[in-house]
């Protein structure tokens, strides 16, 4: 009997459904399914074989790292005193300011963290894993370099009248190819540049790069002592890749410099069949209306630890206004909730981040 098959047979006879997602279904809205005892179990087979308190951090296609999250990770630590901590990482990334809090919270409850890769984590997940003594990575796991890119309320916009991201290596490219292709008598180039890009932008952008090195040099502070090796690792990570997306796999990140070590199969495997459950709760779940109009119940963001998950719930509705060319948000009722096995039965509420 496989890992999946077992755990599903074990979590029988627990009631996985909360209260929230019954009304959903009443109304007709498509609803993600809420797996908890089925993570629980296996976060419990993990913690045996890891040896220490594991601590799941994971983003859906719908979510990213945000600021909230530190205090969700907050209401899974408060009270404990962790010697080992392992901190399980699958995003594609988001605020670095973000990570910053949540490996601030993490420290001040964990003595040591090794961060578990089994997959992508990418941006300013990277970042977080960077406050971790020690990176574990299985064959799929990749870093990226965690140079900055933003949107600015006086950022240019799409065909899709969206604004779009702009990041200092795409400027800097820009007057670089200008410099080696410039002639005696051409004009010089921020003037062609500021009709499409306004000069707030590049001053916004140039403030964002600056802002990523701090906050990498501040999270590597937290085990590194070594103030050369940090600002090695920082300016490496922010300035010397040519795309935000490149994958750092676990050769380069040891030549970095960061502590890495190879996942064995076990744990690889344990971790992917736990990706594939969260995947599961943060699977698409749209309900169309009409062809301007549709429902949003994707699960964006999940943490949990024995015991105790919180995650991030979109529910509203979506509609196309053609005349301003935008999607605007109605019946917004998101929320973060938490779940809890309270007498066999899991308990499903709202939690009021403050």
């Amino acid at each position: 009997m496989g890992l999946k098959e077992w755990i599903d047979k074990t979590a029988k006879g627990v009631d996985d459904e909360p209260e929230a997602q019954q009304e959903s279904e009443k109304r007709g809205v498509a609803k993600p399914p809420i797996l908890f005892n089925q993570t629980q179990m296996l976060i419990k087979q993990l913690e045996s074989k890891l040896g220490g308190t594991l601590i799941t951090y994971y983003n859906s296609n719908a979510g990213s790292v945000c600021g909230n999250d530190a205090s969700a990770m907050y209401e899974i630590l408060k009270g404990k005193k962790i010697e080992n901590a392992f901190l399980f990482i699958k995003s594609d990334g988001g605020s670095g300011i973000a990570s910053l809090r949540i490996i601030s919270t993490l420290r001040n409850y964990c003595k040591n963290i090794t961060a578990l890769i089994p997959a992508n984590c990418a941006s300013a997940a990277t970042m977080m894993a960077l406050g971790a003594n020690e990176i574990v990575m299985g064959p799929l796991a990749y870093l990226t370099p965690v140079d900055t890119s933003l949107k600015h309320e006086l950022s240019p916009t799409n065909k899709g009248n969206e604004l779009v991201s702009v990041s200092m290596d795409e400027l800097n490219r820009v007057i670089k190819l200008w410099h080696e292709n410039e002639k005696q008598n051409d004009e010089n180039p921020y003037k062609s540049l500021y009709e499409y890009i306004h000069p707030l932008v590049f001053g916004a952008v140039d403030r964002a790069s600056s802002l990523s090195l701090k906050i990498c040099r501040e999270i590597l502070r937290y085990h590194i002592d070594d103030e050369s090796k940090i600002r090695q690792i920082s300016e490496r990570l922010n300035g010397d890749y040519p795309a935000h997306e490149y994958p750092i796999l676990y050769r380069e990140a040891e030549e970095i410099g960061l502590h890495v070590r190879k996942m064995d199969d076990e744990l690889n495997e344990m971790l992917q069949e736990l990706t594939m459950l969260y995947s599961e709760m943060g699977q698409r779940a749209f309900t169309d209306y009409d062809e301007n109009s549709y429902h949003d119940n994707n699960i964006a963001n999940i943490i949990e630890a024995n015991g105790k998950q919180i995650y991030y719930q979109i529910d509203k509705d979506w509609f196309y206004r053609p005349d301003e060319r935008r999607w605007s948000v109605m019946n917004d009722e998101s929320s973060w909730r938490k779940n809890e096995l309270v007498g066999g039965k899991l308990k499903n509420t709202i939690y009021h981040l403050w």
